[in-house]
C-alpha cells in the first residue's frame, strides 16, 4: 500500500530523503519539496527505501523524463531524468557539501560545472554495458536489482554506440554486451560468453572490432583489434578493451585541464601518478617535469599497465610500474614526492594510502573522485596529516544519473 511522504532533501546515491512514522526513507524518483504517493521497495529496522509513484505536489524542478525505460520499477542506469540539468547539477552540489560537512567537517561552496559534450544531457555515454538475458535478449539493470529491463534504445547512449544496435541484436550464449564507440571514431562491442558457451554475433549497424572478455582480465579479438584508440589533446592513448577511460566525450579534457593546473608540475619536479590506467595523467605530469624531473605511475590492472607504458613510450622521463597502490608504494621504495594525483576507484584511497601519500611529504595531492562520501572521508585524514582541502572542482560528466567527477587540490599545511 503507497506511503504520503513530504520529501525534505537530496541524499547521496539518487535518493531523497522523507520520514513516515519515525523512520527515515530513501525515495527515488522525487524531488525535495514534493510531496508523493510512494510504494515501498525495502524495509530494514532503521529505514525504508522506496519509489514516488505518484507526484502529489510537484517541484517546480520536474520536468518529464525523456526516456520511456526511465521510473519506478525500469531501468536503474538514469536517477535524475525527472529533474531538469540545472537542478540535476545543484542537487549534485548539495550532496557534494552535505557529504564534505558530515565525514570531513568542511564547510565549502560547490558548483557542478556542465561538460562540454552533451547539452541536453542526453547521447553523451561512449561506453555502455548491456546484460544479457538467458533468452539472449540484451537490456539494462533494474535499480538495485539483477533483473534485465530491455531496451530497443538508451537515450544517454552516444550516437556512435546507438549505431552498432546492440539492443536489437540476439544475443544467445552471452550474459553481457559492451558497447564501445572512441573519440577516433572507432567501434568495438567486447562479448562476455556464459562458461563453455559460444556467441553467434548478430549483424551490426556499422563496423566494429569484436572482442571476448575470457575473464581473468584476458580480451581476445575476434574480429578487429583488441586495442583501441582514444586521444586527449595532441596525444593518442591506446585502451584494450574494456580498460577505463571518461565515458563522456568532454570529460576526459575537463579532468585533465583541472588536474594539470593544481598539480603546478615544473621542470625537475618528482611526480607520482597513482591508479593511473592507460597513463593520461602521467603523460601530462611528464610532459610538465621534463627530462629533468621524473613521474612514476602505478597500476594493478595488467592490460592498463600494458598500455601505460606504450602510450608513454616516447617520455623517458615517465615509467609505469604494476601492483597495488599500497604494496607496489614499499616494493619501489617510494620515500618522496614534490607532487602526488591519484585517481582511485569508487572505494577511495582508504587510510592505508592516505597515510602513506601523505608520509612522501608532497607539496600538493591532487585526488580526483567519483564518490563524494569516500572522497570527503579520505579528505578527513589527509586533513589530520597536515593537508587540508585548498580547492575543489566538480563537474557534471554523468548527466542523468546521481554520478559526479570531483577533483580536490590538498596543500601541505605550512607550520
Amino acid at each position: 500500500m503507497p506511503i504520503e511522504l513530504d520529501v525534505e532533501r537530496v541524499a547521496n546515491g539518487g535518493w531523497c530523503v522523507a520520514r513516515h512514522e519515525g523512520r527515515v526513507v530513501f525515495v527515488r524518483h522525487a524531488l525535495p519539496g514534493e510531496r508523493v504517493l510512494a510504494e515501498v521497495t525495502d524495509e530494514t529496522t532503521r529505514f525504508l527505501r522506496a519509489d514516488a509513484v505518484e507526484i502529489l505536489d510537484p517541484s517546480p524542478d520536474r520536468v518529464t523524463p525523456p526516456c520511456p525505460f526511465a521510473g519506478p520499477g525500469r531501468c536503474g542506469g538514469c536517477d535524475w531524468q525527472h529533474a531538469s540539468l540545472e537542478a540535476q547539477r545543484r542537487l549534485k552540489a548539495e550532496v557534494i557539501a552535505e557529504q564534505l560537512q558530515r565525514l570531513a567537517g568542511l564547510e565549502t561552496k560547490i558548483e557542478v560545472e556542465e561538460v562540454p559534450g552533451a547539452p541536453d544531457g542526453l547521447g553523451w555515454r561512449t561506453r555502455v554495458q548491456f546484460a544479457v538475458g538467458k533468452d539472449g535478449v540484451p537490456g539494462l539493470r533494474r535499480h538495485r536489482s539483477h533483473e534485465i529491463e530491455p531496451v530497443d534504445a538508451c537515450l544517454i547512449a552516444h550516437p556512435e554506440v546507438e549505431r552498432l544496435g546492440v539492443e536489437r541484436g540476439d544475443w544467445h550464449g552471452a550474459t553481457g554486451v559492451e558497447a564501445i564507440a572512441t573519440s577516433t571514431r572507432e567501434r568495438a562491442v567486447v562479448v562476455t560468453p556464459m562458461p563453455r558457451r559460444r556467441v553467434a554475433v548478430p549483424d551490426l549497424g556499422a563496423d566494429a572490432a569484436v572482442l571476448v572478455d575470457e575473464g581473468h582480465g584476458h580480451v581476445r579479438a575476434a574480429r578487429g583489434r583488441a586495442a583501441l584508440t582514444e586521444r586527449a589533446g595532441d596525444r593518442e592513448y591506446r585502451v584494450t578493451g574494456s580498460g577505463f577511460w571518461q565515458v563522456h566525450p568532454g570529460a576526459t579534457a575537463a579532468l585533465l585541464d583541472a588536474v594539470t593546473e593544481y598539480a603546478a608540475a615544473a621542470p625537475g619536479d618528482w611526480a607520482l601518478d597513482l591508479y593511473c590506467g592507460a597513463g593520461l595523467f602521467t603523460a601530462a605530469l611528464a610532459d610538465a617535469v621534463g627530462t629533468q624531473g621524473a613521474v612514476l605511475g602505478i597500476e594493478s590492472d595488467p592490460h592498463a599497465v600494458q598500455d601505460a607504458r606504450h602510450n608513454l613510450r616516447d617520455l623517458p622521463q615517465a615509467r609505469v610500474e604494476r601492483g597495488r597502490v599500497e604494496v607496489a608504494m614499499d616494493r619501489l621504495g617510494v620515500e618522496r614526492a614534490d607532487i602526488v594525483v591519484a585517481d582511485p576507484p569508487r572505494t577511495g584511497l582508504g587510510k592505508d594510502v592516505v597515510t602513506r601519500v601523505a608520509a612522501l611529504d608532497p607539496a600538493r595531492v591532487v585526488y580526483v573522485s567519483c564518490d563524494p562520501a569516500t572522497l570527503a572521508r579520505d579528505l578527513s585524514w589527509f586533513a589530520a596529516l597536515g593537508y587540508p582541502l585548498a580547492d575543489i572542482r566538480a563537474f557534471d560528466a554523468f548527466p542523468m544519473t546521481h554520478h559526479v567527477e570531483m577533483v580536490a587540490l590538498l596543500a601541505k599545511e605550512v607550520i
